[in-house]
């Protein structure tokens, strides 16, 4: 048990970004296209948080070109560069699925002044 600790505090980032369900969010990745290096933004309303320690995931909700398009995070990957939180959300629920039924202003988070 110990070796599979030590192998998790290796892989654990020490500067944990704060995500909070119903915050908009900006996600820096790292993306590989063949010998290229880029960092590619993808911006969204986080809509779940998961589990904790090195498994934890965040997932982001964002309408593209009218069409529902999620992703899901690891926290702790080296190619999650950075999470930057562009307005804190008002919210009531830990997991935020309802969102996927609703389109235009009914799918917008308050704002938490």
């Amino acid at each position: 048990m110990n070796l599979i600790q030590a192998l998790d505090q290796q892989n654990v980032k020490q500067e944990m970004p704060v995500i909070e369900v119903g915050s908009t969010v900006r996600v820096h990745l790292k993306v590989k296209e063949g010998s290229k290096e880029r960092i590619q933004i993808f911006e969204g309303t986080v809509i779940a948080k998961k589990h904790g320690g090195v498994n934890e995931t965040f997932t982001v909700r964002r309408i593209s070109y009218g069409v529902g398009v999620e992703k899901v995070f690891p926290v702790h990957s080296p190619n999650v560069v950075k999470v930057e939180t562009v307005r804190k959300g008002k919210v009531r629920r830990a997991k935020l699925y309802y969102l996927r039924d609703r389109v235009g202003k009914s799918a917008k988070v308050k704002e938490k002044l």
